[in-house]
This record gives C-alpha cells, structure tokens and sequence, in this order.
C-alpha cells in the first residue's frame, strides 16, 4: 500500500490557502515586498510573484511604490471580502476534512493492525496529525516518532518532533503522512531523506506522486 492506495483523487485546495496566506500577511497593513512575503510565509519567490500577479488582476490587491525603488502589496475592499470568504471556506473545508481523516484514518490503522504492523512514524504536523493521532489510539500500534523540519523542537502528545534526517535513526514499519495541506512538501522530504516509496503511507492523494 503506498500513498495512492488510499482516497486518491481528493481536492487539493492548495491555491486557495496560498492565496489566503497572502491575503492575511498582507491585511496586516505592513508595507511587505514580494520577498519579506516569501520569507515570512516560507513559500519560494516565484510562487508568490504568480500568486500575487493573480491576486492583483482580480483587484483584491494594490501595488504601491516605496522607498529604494520597492513595491508594497496592500488589500483593497474586495481583498478583504475575498479574505473573509475564503476564511470561511477553509473552516468548512476543514470540518469536512476531519469527517473524512476520522474515518480514513480508522480504516489505515485497522488494516495496519490486521497486517501485523507495530510501529509507525507521523510525517508532518498539523490538524490531521492530531486526528491521525486520536485515531491511532485505537489499535495496537506504536508511535515511534514525528518528524517535521517546520516545528522541530516542538512537542506533539509529549513526543519531541524531530528534523526529517532523523528518520534514518529511528525503527519504524511505516511512515503516515500526517498533513493535507503541506503533503506534498513533506513526501518530497520523505522521498530525500532515502524514505522508501512502499513505506510512505496516506489517506490524501500527493499531486506530486509519480509511478
């Protein structure tokens, strides 16, 4: 079973968090260039360039000229409108995300357990981590790590989350990947850390996935 056995095909909703990302970064009323954007929302500099080149021809986004020769991205009135409603999408996309992870995770673990697996991995923290945590404490299954570069040093269940090369380390049966919004992201970390396809498991297609 490998991360598309389970559920492929699911919305991604990638560009419309992106674009909320900049929309609130940008809310904030700070006069932030294309690349203080790119730093503080961790997202490569192209990608907000084409972001923001969207955001402006939809009119959600002015352009206004700063110092040294810099621009400054501000929200217009349909840019906070627009803010609010993809707010509110996000929030109902995610009540049907933890309905269907609650339920997809269930299914991932009991097959899991039926095969004879003792110890998995979480890949990525987040909301879904959490849910794929609740839903692990129903079977005979370890946690034996979580692992993301993003919130190393933090904890999660009283579990330190350890960098990605950590993996190499640690004794696992399988990896769960436990985000939906940064899956993509964290497979490909997985596939550089020498993390073997077969043992990548999700409940969430990876558009980046190649057979």
């Amino acid at each position: 079973m490998n991360v598309h056995d389970l559920n492929a095909g699911k919305p991604a909703n990638q560009d419309s968090y992106k674009s909320l990302q900049l929309l609130d970064e940008i809310s904030k009323g700070e006069p932030l260039s294309q690349r203080d954007l790119s730093k503080k929302l961790n997202l490569a500099l192209g990608l907000v360039n084409s972001y923001l080149k969207n955001l402006v021809s939809k009119g959600y986004v002015t352009i206004k000229t700063i110092p040294a020769k810099r621009y400054a991205y501000y929200l217009t009135p349909k840019g906070f409108s627009e803010k609010t409603r993809l707010t509110y999408q996000l929030l109902q996309d995610y009540t049907n995300i933890y309905k269907e992870a609650r339920r997809d995770f269930r299914k991932l673990f009991h097959e899991l357990s039926v095969d004879g697996t003792k110890e998995v991995v979480f890949a990525g923290v987040d909301e879904v981590a959490d849910i794929a945590y609740l839903s692990l404490q129903e079977f005979d299954i370890e946690l034996a790590g979580v692992f993301d570069d993003m919130k190393e040093g933090s904890t999660f269940f009283r579990k330190n989350v350890m960098p990605f090369q950590e993996l190499k380390a640690t004794d696992f049966d399988n990896v769960i990947l436990s985000t939906y919004l940064r899956r993509e992201e964290v497979y490909q970390k997985l596939l550089e850390n020498m993390v073997s396809e077969e043992k990548i498991l999700a409940i969430y297609d990876v558009p980046s996935f190649k057979r």
